[in-house]
């Protein structure tokens, strides 16, 4: 089971901190992502991160301004958002898959999250 918290109200510019907690004493074997659904929109992809956080994924949008990151001691997973944008405006899903390869591909997450939300006001 995941938990997704820490989403909010921001204004643009702003920054947050997603958590996503497992019920789980194998987190380290997961991969863990991290999409995004905005209103009207597709799920995309945000961010991924492997077993022991030593090779992280972005999508092009979000390149540079977020951080993903894991503690396998506390079975959670992170996402950092900073200098947010009004497009940046979603519900954030965590996501784990056994696969270990990191993917973009929602389709291959194994367990979701059930979303966080984050507004972002201009």
């Amino acid at each position: 089971q995941l938990q997704a918290s820490g989403g909010g109200l921001v204004q643009a510019g702003g920054s947050l901190r997603l958590s996503c907690a497992a019920s789980t004493d194998t987190f380290s074997f997961y991969i863990m992502g991290w999409f995004r659904q905005a209103p009207g929109k597709e799920r995309e992809f945000v961010a991924g991160i492997s077993y022991a956080g030593v090779t992280t994924d972005y999508a092009a949008s979000v390149e540079g301004r977020f951080t993903i990151s894991r503690d396998n001691v506390k079975s959670t997973a992170y996402l950092q958002m900073n200098s947010l944008k009004p497009e940046d405006t979603a519900l954030y899903y965590c996501a784990a898959k056994r696969d270990p390869t990191i993917s973009g591909n929602h389709e291959s997450y194994d367990y979701w999250g059930q979303g966080t939300l984050v507004t972002v006001s201009s």
